[in-house]
C-alpha cells in the first residue's frame, strides 16, 4: 500500500521549523551560559554595594528582566505557540514592544523577524539564476526516494 507523500510546501515547513528551532535552542543556551557569570556577579555587586533604604538586588532583577526579554524575543516554541504566535512580535495585548537591553536599544525586534529578513534576502538572491529551484527540486527527488525506500 502506498501512503501519498507529503505536500512539498508543508515539507518545506515542517524542514524550516525544524532548523528555526535548532537555531533558537542554541540561543537560548548561550542566553543561560551568559546569565549564569552575570547574575552572580550582579548579585554579589548587590550584596557588597547596597546602599541603605534601596532595595535590595536592584542589578540581579534588571539582570532577571533583560534575560526574561531576550527569552520571550527568541521564543524558542513560537512553532507551537509560544510566548506569541510562530513569527509574530506582538505581546499579549497586540500591540508591538519596544525596548532597551542593556542600556541598547533593540526596538521590538524577534528571532523570527530577523529569520524572515534572512530567508527574504536568500530568497531573492538565489532566485535570480534559478540555482536554488534546481537544488529543491534535487532535494524533493532525494527525500521522495529516502521516504519510499523505507516502505
Amino acid at each position: 500500500m502506498n501512503t501519498p507523500l507529503p505536500e512539498p510546501s508543508s515539507r518545506w515547513s515542517f524542514i524550516r521549523d525544524v532548523l528555526v528551532f535548532q537555531l533558537k535552542l542554541v540561543l537560548g543556551n548561550l542566553l543561560n551560559f551568559v546569565l549564569v557569570p552575570v547574575t552572580i556577579v550582579a548579585s554579589i555587586y548587590d550584596l557588597v554595594s547596597g546602599k541603605p533604604g534601596a532595595r535590595q538586588g536592584d542589578a540581579f532583577y534588571q539582570v532577571l528582566e533583560a534575560g526574561r526579554e531576550i527569552e520571550e524575543r527568541i521564543n524558542i516554541y513560537g512553532a507551537v505557540g509560544g510566548y506569541h504566535a510562530t513569527g509574530a512580535s506582538d505581546d499579549a495585548g497586540g500591540t508591538r514592544r519596544s525596548s532597551t537591553i542593556a542600556g541598547v536599544d533593540i526596538g521590538d525586534a524577534t528571532v523570527d523577524d530577523l529569520i524572515r529578513k534572512v530567508e527574504g534576502l536568500l530568497v531573492k538572491e538565489t532566485g535570480k539564476d534559478g540555482r536554488a529551484a534546481q537544488l529543491k527540486s534535487t532535494l524533493e527527488r532525494l527525500l521522495d526516494e529516502l521516504r519510499n525506500r523505507k516502505r
